[in-house]
């Protein structure tokens, strides 16, 4: 049976279930007709993805020696050699929308998701393994010891779905952590309907000192807070909804903030 990689900042382990790689692709919606693939490895996944019809797919692979394995095995395939978090997106599917999917390079999993983030209206879909505790953190709601900046973000834009998890014996060799499969789904909203920029400021100093009330977490921006209730003021940032976030950005003096 061929292997699948799964690049992890603990080394390399090798998804020996093709069962699991068929499944991943299976959970795709087919809400676009540009589909990409982010760390192909050595193409399992991409195998089932290659001849679907509903899809012009591409791949970026930044590793060359799995990018001469793809073009030898996988000729009809479109072998993109670099780096996503550096790539000029305009330049694969021109102005269309595209999802994206893969077995994610778990260091820099959470910088793909904030430049899906950042490319949210030409990204639409994306289906992918993370480490299971970021799988956790992404799909999480308020009040969750887990909730985070990626989880209000990418809420705030994505319907998030934990799929299923994916256990330690699937690989090998087994690596020391879980792992898990989500699906990332664009909502239908286009303008949080605050300042943007000023919205993403206020989550991540919210929750750059998690631990404190928002009164104490805000304080390095600098801003007055005259304009939010106490009782919002008194909660930590995990205890607050998206909507909470865009209330308070709508509510600080955003001149007063560095």
């Amino acid at each position: 049976m061929e292997q699948v990689r799964a690049k992890k900042s603990l080394g390399q382990h090798f998804l020996t279930d093709e069962s699991i790689a068929e499944r991943i692709a299976r959970s795709l919606t087919g809400r676009t007709q540009c589909l990409l693939e982010i760390g192909p490895g050595m193409g399992v996944l991409t195998k089932y993805l290659v001849g679907d019809p509903r899809y012009d797919f591409k791949a970026i692979e930044l590793d060359r020696e799995s990018v001469d394995y793809l073009h030898c095995n996988y000729p009809s395939l479109n072998v993109i050699e670099g780096d996503f978090l550096r790539l000029d997106l305009e330049g694969i599917f021109g102005d269309r929308p595209f999802a994206i999917i893969g077995n994610f390079p778990y260091n820099i999993s959470s910088q793909i998701l904030f430049r899906v983030f950042e490319q949210r209206n030409r990204v639409p879909e994306v289906v992918g393994m993370f480490q299971k505790e970021v799988a956790e953190r992404v799909a999480a709601g308020p009040g969750s010891k887990t909730y985070g900046i990626l989880s209000v973000l990418l809420t705030a834009f994505y319907d998030i779905e934990y799929l299923f998890t994916v256990h330690e014996h699937v690989f090998n060799p087994p690596p020391k952590v879980k792992s898990a499969v989500i699906r990332l789904t664009r909502n239908g909203t286009q303008q949080l309907g605050c300042d943007e920029r000023l919205f993403v400021q206020v989550v991540k100093t919210g929750f750059n000192q998690r631990r404190k009330t928002l009164r104490n977490a805000l304080k390095p921006l600098n801003a007055a807070l005259d304009a939010i209730p106490e009782e919002m003021l008194a909660k930590r940032a995990e205890q607050l909804s998206v909507q909470d976030f865009i209330f308070i950005t709508n509510n600080i003096k955003p001149e007063k903030c560095q």
